[in-house]
């Protein structure tokens, strides 16, 4: 596990201890998400884009996922999705990346008190499209934060990126106690979508949404202001990684010479190899901070798919209420790649069960193959 700070994780039973504790570690202040304005079933997703395959209605039908905010390419004279070419998706990927990127990163701000002018440190993930300048410097400009923020982009990463950012931004902030760093995750799958009539891309258009998701970082909590609730800030205590190298291909962007376009592949492997990980770093996350799994009273896990998620589940046996908000987000959303497990930490913290000491455990996965881990004390 990456310790945060060289201190040990002090009890809360004692006011100096806890002071300490509180001061010397980073901690989540606020979270917010946003997502581009259209929206679609997955049955209208099949009537537009005229798919009458029973494997791939399969696909769309049984995956979990009810609805997705995508952006998609007008519907030419032919009734059909007209094609878009990859610097039309590169062009989609910018516009509705910063758009969403912004409202979610002025909402987050917002909710605690804070404004674009407070901020230090800004670290941009993304994964569905290169761009130079990336996000970081795009977003600086379109929220007018100063010419003075630091910044990071965290580009290409995939749906494990997200706790990479954080690690980041963690890391920052104990470095730079006080000042005030934000994460921000943007992602345009539409802008990676492919529509060829095969079973490879189908799995990836049954599956991903477009959305953004940022959270504030910093060792020092802003008070609570007159009139909203107290919204919990937790600890991040330590990250932990794991990258299962044999399965370095089971997840990766491939250039697709007769579409002209990059085409995003998922080796059906991907929830196995995930399931037959994910112990050993989850116990390496908790046996280093001496917890056991039993002690963990939150899991926000990627919503990376039925199969994953049920992989995950199974093999740390988890139930279905431990998995509610990546479950629900999976339905809602589809899979948002890093920025997924944000939108399910939202969710539970909007549920208003989350009481103090309770310890979580933030998880995502992705191309490596890679597990992210982050345990969190609320």
């Amino acid at each position: 596990m990456t310790t945060i700070e060289q201190a040990e994780l002090a009890p809360w039973s004692g006011t100096n201890s806890e002071t300490v504790a509180r001061q010397a570690i980073p901690k989540l202040l606020g979270v917010a998400t946003a997502n581009p304005p259209t929206r679609y079933s997955q049955r209208e997703l099949l009537d537009l884009l005229d798919i009458d395959d029973p494997k791939i209605r399969g696909l769309y039908l049984n995956g979990g996922i009810e609805s997705r905010y995508l952006t998609l390419p007008p519907v030419g004279a032919d009734g059909n999705l007209t094609s878009e070419t990859q610097g039309e998706l590169l062009g989609k990927h910018r516009r509705y990346g910063v758009t969403t990127g912004a409202s979610a990163i002025r909402q987050c701000l917002e909710s605690i008190g804070r404004t674009p002018a407070d901020v230090d440190y800004l670290v941009a993930v993304t994964t569905t499209g290169f761009l130079t300048p990336g996000f970081s410097a795009l977003l600086i400009n379109e929220l007018g934060l100063s010419p003075r923020t630091a910044r990071l982009d965290v580009v290409g990463m995939g749906c494990n990126a997200g706790l990479n950012g954080l690690t980041a931004a963690a890391a920052w902030s104990t470095a730079n106690p006080g000042r005030l760093a934000v994460l921000v995750c943007t992602e345009s799958c539409s802008a990676a979508y492919v529509y060829d009539g095969t079973m490879r891309t189908a799995v990836v258009n049954s599956l991903f949404g477009d959305g953004a998701a940022a959270v504030a970082i910093s060792t020092d909590a802003p008070p609570v202001r007159a009139g909203r609730p107290a919204v919990p800030r937790p600890q991040v205590l330590g990250l932990h990684s794991y990258m299962i190298t044999h399965a370095v291909d089971a997840m990766r962007y491939d250039w697709d010479d007769e579409a002209g376009k990059f085409s995003f592949y998922l080796d059906k492997e991907v929830p196995y190899e995930v399931g037959a990980h994910v112990e050993r770093v989850i116990d390496q996350l908790l046996g280093d901070a001496g917890l056991r799994r039993r002690d963990i009273a939150h899991w926000i896990v990627h919503s990376g798919g039925k199969k994953v998620i049920d992989a995950v589940k199974i093999n740390l046996g988890l139930t279905n209420h431990d998995l509610r908000h990546t479950v629900s987000v999976m339905r809602d959303y589809g899979n948002l790649s890093s920025g997924s497990f944000l939108f399910s930490y939202q969710r539970l913290l909007a549920e208003g069960r989350v009481a103090r000491g309770d310890y979580g455990v933030l998880m995502t996965m992705g191309p490596g193959s890679q597990i992210e881990t982050a345990l969190l004390r609320f």
